[in-house]
């Protein structure tokens, strides 16, 4: 089954508090829909730049975009 991450940008100096505040949202999210096969985490992309992700199967992409409102997406 193919995967995709629905990605969340934090652009500043204090973006990694920020993703990492964002993947506890996510994570509450998760467990409240009880969505096994779903993770959320978050990365540095530069210094200043980092991402809050969840990543689940493809054919959960429309359902979750609507409900999370993701900044973009991609296929993992």
């Amino acid at each position: 089954m193919q995967r995709i991450k629905l990605i969340w940008d934090f652009k500043s100096v204090d973006g990694a508090k920020i993703a990492e505040h964002h993947v506890k949202h996510l994570n509450q999210y998760i467990a409240s829909k009880e969505l096994t096969d779903t993770s959320a985490s978050f990365e540095m992309v530069s210094e200043n730049h980092w991402i809050a992700f969840l990543e689940t199967q493809k054919t959960r992409m429309i359902e979750l975009r609507d409900a999370l409102k993701p900044h973009r997406g991609e296929l993992a």
